[in-house]
Formats: structure tokens, sequence, C-alpha cells
């Protein structure tokens, strides 16, 4: 199974010892503010299990992330193709979920810029695509670090998301395997398409 890493985060498979940091991160009001609600403890495992068997039927997937040296578990960032219909699918999908106290330390740029570069080089993806509500300013700041690019006309309203939910509308953001490229670092780092 695949592993990637940066040179502060391991993405690797999941353990059985995340799963009660994974509820927190689902039952914290402040990190599911952008989702339809928080998840009870079922929920979380369940959805654990789900990601979970997805990484090992197809060898990529939502990567647990640790912190390298702690063995922490931060959250997850991956690549996951949208179980719904839109105008854009299908496609595959980048996308983070990490517990606030390791907010603002660009973990998700890191390890999404990982994510991209294993989505384009391995896999050969022509696009990757992202997606939040309007007002999720926080990742999408994170979409922008890493090169992806909104066209108003590609934003949508949410499938699952009931007609008048606040959250339904979403805005896409959309990178093409042509404009990606990491730094020496290892930090997204656009490159005009040619």
């Amino acid at each position: 199974m695949t592993e990637l890493r940066t040179s502060r985060l391991r993405l690797r498979h999941w353990r059985d010892t995340d799963y009660a940091s994974f509820a927190s991160l689902n039952a914290d009001p402040e990190a599911m503010r952008y989702f339809p609600s928080t998840l009870t403890r079922a929920e979380s495992d369940a959805l654990a299990d789900r990601i979970r068997a997805t990484l090992e039927a197809d060898g990529w997937g939502l990567w647990a992330v640790e912190l390298e040296g702690t063995h922490e578990f931060a959250g997850f960032v991956g690549l996951a193709e949208p179980a719904f219909e839109a105008h854009f699918t299908p496609a595959v999908e980048i996308g983070w979920r990490l517990l606030p106290r390791y907010w603002g330390r660009g973990y998700a740029t890191e390890a999404a810029g990982a994510a991209l570069a294993f989505g384009f080089g391995t896999l050969e993806l022509e696009e990757i695509v992202s997606m939040t509500t309007p007002s999720n300013e926080r990742s999408r700041r994170v979409m922008e670090r890493l090169g992806m690019s909104r066209d108003p006309n590609d934003d949508f309203e949410h499938p699952r998301l009931s007609e008048g939910h606040p959250l339904r509308p979403h805005v896409l953001y959309r990178l093409s395997g042509a404009t990606f490229s990491l730094d020496a670092a290892g930090s997204p780092s656009p490159r005009a398409a040619g």
C-alpha cells in the first residue's frame, strides 16, 4: 500500500488507534463547521472503515496524517472520487480534515502537495478538483496555495444537500497535471501551462 512522506508528515494507512482521535475530529463543531453536522462515534467509525477499505482496495485514497517523529494522528488528507453526480464528475477530488490544534501550520498544504504529486505522477491523472462552501475561506486559501483555480461558472449546488440548505452552494477549484509542480522544498509551485 502506498505511503507518502513530507519533511514533517507521514500519510499512511489507518490504524485502529486512529479511531478515537478521528471521532474527536468529527465531533468538533469548529472542524465540522462547513459540513451538514458533526458525527457520532458510530458514524465516525463507519466512515473510517470505508476510508480504510478504499485504501486497501485501490492503494490510494484518504490517508491518515501523522506528524513525523511523534506518530500523532492529525487527521486525513488525500484523494477520493466524489460519490455524487455533477457537471464535473466523474472526477478525483483532493480533500483534507485536520484536528483544529494542527491548523495554521501549513500541514494541509504540505500533505495535499504530496497527494497531488502522487495523483499526477503515479496515477497520471489529468486533473484534480477540490470543493467547499463559499464561506470556507481557510480551505479555499489552501486550494489557492496548491495552485488550484476557480471559474465561477463551475460553482454548483451540492446534490446531497436539500434545496435551501445554507451549505448547498459550493465553489469548485481545479488543477491540471500540466500546471502542477513542486518546488525544491516539496511545496506546490504552479507553473504556466505550455
